[in-house]
């Protein structure tokens, strides 16, 4: 299928607020709510082609910044590729020169605007964090967390909340109920002070206990029928391989997946993971936000980005020692 390069500004005002354009009727998606933007032009980059759309549709000249998100997202006979950049200085007043509505949003009313697959993605990249940790298990002796394993590995989430990841899955297998509850515990207690999301792997019943997230395996995942219920605001999560498992992540209602191995991982170094390209082809037929795993680190965020992915997942470069 063609694919149709498009550019778009995240245009945010002095008091945080960002500007969405609702589609006019007679166009594709008519009525939905929309970043502002349009095609871009044959040869031209993308910083020219939306200072170009901003100045025909809202009658702006804007000083365009930096990248927010690339996002691929498939449409029935098109593929569509969403440039994202960040524009917070312009000069003139944004007035819908092609008779579009303007609203002036506050970030997070972004969610309850309807907007089109493609804008989704860009709502989950100004809300939503660009790291989530995956907990290394604690070490245990056989039958249990001996005390010092114990306070080594919540020195350990202690350190990588004070690194600023904010959103956190904690792994705890092998351990009795125990066990299990009291580190659940500690680390909720932690979470909740430093303003950080936790969510539980696996164990639906341990997070409902809990009032906390959870994170689906994916073979949970294709079992499942509806959407666990979860205490409000808690977060429903999963881990996806392939297209089937991200389609039924989304009709779940999950609020994010994970996607992966986008490259080898320290215990899988045999396998080559499925890389940038296969990544972003997957992404495209969801409007989840996705964070890449495997194989990767901080440095690799911008990549990610590029691939239309909400962040990196990680364990061991994302959690930090104690």
């Amino acid at each position: 299928m063609k694919t149709v390069e498009v550019v778009a500004g995240v245009i945010t005002d002095a008091r945080g607020r960002v500007l969405l354009s609702r589609r006019t009727e007679g166009r594709d998606l008519a009525g939905l709510w929309e970043f502002p933007g349009g095609k871009r032009e044959p040869g031209e980059t993308p910083e020219a082609a939306l200072a170009r759309e901003l100045q025909e549709e809202l009658g702006i000249e804007a000083r365009i910044g930096g990248h927010l998100i690339t996002v691929p997202q498939a449409y029935p006979g098109k593929r569509l590729r969403l440039d994202v950049r960040s524009v917070t200085r312009w000069d003139g007043i944004p007035r819908g020169r092609e008779g579009q509505a303007l609203a002036w949003v506050p970030p997070h009313k972004l969610p309850s605007y309807t907007m089109p697959p493609a804008d989704i993605p860009v709502v989950g990249v100004l809300l939503q964090p660009d790291r989530y940790a995956i907990s290394p298990e604690p070490d245990t002796d056989g039958t249990e967390v001996p005390a010092q394993a114990r306070d080594g590995w919540l020195a350990g989430l202690d350190a990588t909340l004070a690194a600023g990841v904010s959103r956190i899955q904690v792994r705890l297998p092998g351990l009795d109920a125990g066990q299990r509850r009291g580190l659940l515990a500690a680390a909720a207690e932690r979470c909740r002070a430093a303003g950080a999301e936790l969510l539980v792997n696996a164990d639906v019943a341990l997070a409902q206990e809990f009032g906390l997230g959870l994170h689906l395996r994916a073979s949970q995942l294709v079992g499942m029928e509806a959407r666990p219920r979860l205490a409000e605001g808690a977060l429903l999560a999963a881990s996806c391989h392939d297209e089937a498992e991200l389609a039924h992540a989304a009709r779940l209602g999950c609020d994010f997946a994970v996607l992966g191995a986008v490259k080898p991982t320290a215990t899988h170094t045999e396998q080559p993971g499925i890389g940038w390209e296969a990544f972003a082809r997957l992404r495209e037929g969801v409007s989840l936000p996705i964070y890449a795993l495997g194989g990767l680190g901080p440095d690799d965020l911008e990549d990610a980005r590029r691939n239309g992915a909400q962040g990196i997942a990680a364990i061991r470069s994302l959690w930090h020692p104690g």
